[in-house]
């Protein structure tokens, strides 16, 4: 009575202990499922700051571009206003000189007049001295002489005077068709300064909005940066309650198998001393010369034999026992194919590693390339090579689950975000290029033994001794081993 409340405090506990593995097992996959968030929106922030500071120096150049812009408008329109300016003291020049034509002329009439009025004083003082016959002959003559001269005079003045007049409206035609070119020249480039500066004062809006969003993207990093380095201490602390609590309970298991033994210590005392009262009766019972009960023979058969086990065995038979319920109940047949130089060359049976091998004499560049796990009904999952990795001629490399615990390194990676590659009754795992091209392939299945076809295909090979049931049943018996047998 005492071994089987024992045992059932045993299944108990063990029933607690997997309930208890398998709650922490799910809060550390939804710890993990959320650090994968965060590390999403993490990667996700980053790019739309990168974004956002890429369209800032594309703005910050253009804005560049548009100051060099005006600078050269600025230069344009001071020498369209020197050109002006010279323009303008060209017409003040013009205008100074025709004033000066004009007096010129004024003073050449006057000089003339001056002239005239000299003659003619001199001829009338000398028609005074001529004799008074000739007198209107010379009056006549000299009349005559004046208006001839007075008409010449005034012809030249004319003509000078409509020289002046061309001279000086051409040169105003042109000063004014100059000016107004300037002047156009001018309010354009004004009107185009005024835009420039107009899409300047936006460009600097924009700047400073994008500015603004800059700064607030960042602030939001840092917050979500805080909150990831939070989550992260929270998720160490998480686990180093769950590991803590789960050497705990590895340390519990320990003293309920070590109280085990000491039961089945004090049944196998127990055993022999109602073996030895057993003895002592039937020699009682010989020398008294009476016979067993039946009730007393039938519980003494199986006491004695399993005292007898006991005796023989102790607790190297019950390990033996339970090996043998572990034994292999299923055979394992793999189908391998490669059309290239690198092939996949083992599945673990148990989901901790695939390892894949160049069985060429050049190394081989593995960026891009992936490994596509397909079991039964199971979404499918890939894992893909580091993108500077590189397979050394003949070499192998192994790729562990994450549960496994193998430090990365040359010939060994890591899937961090699997704990293993799975179990099941069929296993495939195809290795895809970088160019979607199926280069090679293993697959393996467990069949149960006296099942399987007689005749196996060439492509097969059969793998024996191998200890590996169905997925349903290989969890629940090695936890039983571990249990029973360490």
């Amino acid at each position: 009575m005492p071994w089987k409340i024992a045992g059932f405090r045993i299944g108990f506990a063990q029933n607690e202990l997997e309930n208890g593995n398998s709650k922490k097992e799910s809060d550390l996959n939804l710890a993990q499922a959320r650090l994968r968030d965060l590390d999403a929106q993490l990667i996700a922030k980053e790019a739309d700051l990168a974004t956002a500071l890429s369209e800032n120096r594309t703005l910050e150049s253009e804005l560049r571009d548009l100051k060099e812009e005006v600078l050269t408008l600025n230069l344009s329109l001071e020498d369209t206003t020197k050109h002006l300016h010279s323009e303008m003291l060209r017409r003040v020049d013009l205008e100074n000189h025709m004033k000066t034509l004009q007096e010129e002329m004024t003073f050449q009439k006057r000089l003339h007049e001056d002239k005239l009025k000299e003659t003619k004083r001199v001829h009338e003082s000398r028609v005074a001295e001529v004799e008074s016959g000739r007198q209107r002959e010379f009056e006549s003559k000299l009349s005559e002489a004046l208006q001839e001269i007075r008409r010449q005079h005034e012809e030249q003045i004319q003509g000078y005077k409509e020289e002046l007049e061309r001279t000086f409206s051409a040169k105003m035609e042109n000063a004014q068709l100059t000016a107004r070119r300037n002047s156009e020249s001018a309010s354009a480039a004004r009107e185009e300064l005024l835009e420039t500066k107009k899409r300047i004062d936006t460009l600097v809006s924009q700047v400073n909005q994008y500015q603004s969003q800059n700064v607030a993207l960042e602030s939001r990093i840092k917050e979500l940066q805080d909150l990831l380095d939070y989550d992260r201490d929270l998720h160490r602390r998480h686990m180093a309650e769950k590991e803590e609590e789960m050497a705990q309970a590895q340390r519990q298991a320990q003293e309920q198998l070590e109280e085990y033994e000491h039961l089945l210590d004090v049944k196998l005392a127990l055993d022999l001393e109602i073996n030895a009262y057993r003895k002592m009766l039937e020699g009682e019972e010989q020398r008294l010369r009476l016979s067993p009960t039946p009730s007393s023979r039938s519980m003494a058969t199986p006491t004695t034999s399993k005292g007898r086990r006991f005796l023989h065995g102790k607790k190297r038979k019950v390990k033996e026992s339970k090996k043998r319920e572990c034994a292999a109940a299923f055979k394992t047949v793999q189908h391998a194919s490669a059309s290239g130089n690198v092939s996949i060359e083992e599945i673990d049976a148990d989901g901790k590693f695939v390892r894949v091998k160049n069985n060429s004499d050049e190394d081989q560049s593995l960026h891009g390339w992936v490994l596509r796990r397909h079991i039964g009904s199971v979404s499918d999952v890939t894992y893909k090579f580091p993108s500077q990795f590189t397979l050394q001629a003949g070499q192998i490399v192994t790729i562990w689950g994450a549960a496994a615990g193998v430090s990365p390194g040359p010939s060994d990676l890591v899937w961090k975000s699997q704990r293993s590659w799975g179990t099941g009754d069929s296993i495939d795992v195809t290795l895809i290029t970088d160019d979607g091209e199926e280069l090679a392939e293993r697959k393996i299945t467990f069949v149960p033994r006296g099942e399987e076809s007689s005749e196996q295909d060439d492509d097969y090979e059969e793998i024996t001794g191998s200890e590996v049931e169905f997925a349903s049943q290989t969890k629940r018996r090695r936890k039983k081993k571990c249990c029973l047998v360490s």
